[in-house]
């Protein structure tokens, strides 16, 4: 008689993924599609309906001398918290309070004075409605954000935000889809039109972005990244070209400076000139540098941006700088390992 456990076992020959409902690649791709124009569409019919409406949360914000805080929940808190954060790193000071974590407590991050950004698509969320009265009775500036301007939410507001959709990308017209986007739109042009009037630079973006490839490159300078003092390979002119390899091995950049008795530079000797001249000369022993460095070398200044470093290298086809000062005396050397260690590259 067979062993009916042993009949029940899966055979380890099975193929993978048995059971999986068959996969159709059309169908998968016309879906995608679909969902893209959807919330393409969705997005393309707010810049049709922005009105005063826009411009006076532009106002508010611009005035308001309190915190800005934004509060959402479920989905519409994700768009909320990716709003406060970039609010905050293009100049205007923001962040994120949970809606409900406010009814026990954190309610107390609000204070008169303050401007609140409710996201919420039906306007109807009972956790934003819920710090309605408190809101009102600290005299908070509300801006609402919502896909209904009947819902209470919205009517309850200073200034409201029109961001409905006609349906969701989702077919069973469930799942925060097109309305997630047209928040996540929404929330975009209220901080770049933000940035724009504030004036915010640049520069201003690399402040608030030290550890990012933008904050370096707008943020450390030559004197950063470069190497000073002893560091720094140098030799005179009329010093003897194995002198100067002594020196290059030394300082392991490449390089080495030619400085004349009041530090200016005249010259460089690298790795290249090197190669290219060894066998042109006599003795390294007794040849002086003089007769193989390359006279007026590129060089730049230690208040320079280390990203003016790499644009001129590059331009140059060079693999390190002198630094200088106004005076053209020499302050420090860096090659292009330099830069990329910065982050700067």
């Amino acid at each position: 008689m067979a062993n009916s456990a042993h009949d029940s076992t899966p055979s380890s020959d099975a193929a993978p993924g048995v059971g999986a409902p068959p996969i159709d690649a059309a169908a998968l791709l016309a879906r995608a599609r679909e969902v893209l124009d959807t919330e393409a569409r969705a997005i393309t019919a707010l810049g049709r309906r922005l009105d005063d409406a826009f411009v006076e949360a532009c106002r508010r914000i611009l005035a308001g001398h309190g915190h800005l805080i934004v509060t959402g929940m479920g989905k519409s808190g994700h768009i909320g918290h990716k709003l406060a954060a970039t609010l905050a790193s293009t100049g205007t000071p923001a962040f994120f309070v949970h809606p409900a974590e406010a009814s026990h407590g954190d309610l107390g991050m609000i204070r008169a004075g303050d401007l609140l950004v409710a996201l919420s698509n039906s306007g109807e969320t009972a956790e934003l409605l819920a710090l309605l009265p408190m809101i009102k009775r600290l005299g908070v500036t509300l801006i609402a954000m919502t896909g209904n301007p009947d819902s209470t939410l919205a009517r309850h507001s200073d200034v409201h935000l029109d961001t409905g959709v006609d349906r969701e990308a989702c077919p069973l017209g469930l799942a925060p889809t097109a309305s997630t986007s047209a928040q996540l739109a929404m929330g975009d042009a209220l901080a770049i039109a933000l940035l724009e009037a504030r004036g915010f630079t640049a520069e201003d973006f690399a402040r608030s972005h030290p550890g990012g490839s933008l904050g370096k490159r707008l943020l450390l300078h030559i004197s950063d990244v470069m190497h000073a003092g002893e560091a720094v390979p140098k030799t005179g002119p009329d010093r003897t070209v194995s002198d100067a390899i002594v020196e290059i091995t030394r300082g392991r950049l490449g390089l080495c400076a030619v400085i004349d008795d009041d530090r200016r530079v005249v010259g460089v000797l690298t790795d290249g000139d090197l190669r290219r001249g060894l066998d042109g000369i006599g003795d390294i022993r007794t040849t002086p540098v003089r007769e193989l460095m390359t006279a007026s070398p590129q060089t730049i200044g230690p208040d320079a941006l280390a990203a003016s470093a790499v644009e001129q290298m590059q331009a140059r086809r060079i693999q390190g700088l002198l630094v200088v000062d106004a005076e053209h005396r020499l302050v420090g050397a860096l090659n292009f390992q330099d830069l990329l260690q910065a982050g700067v590259v």
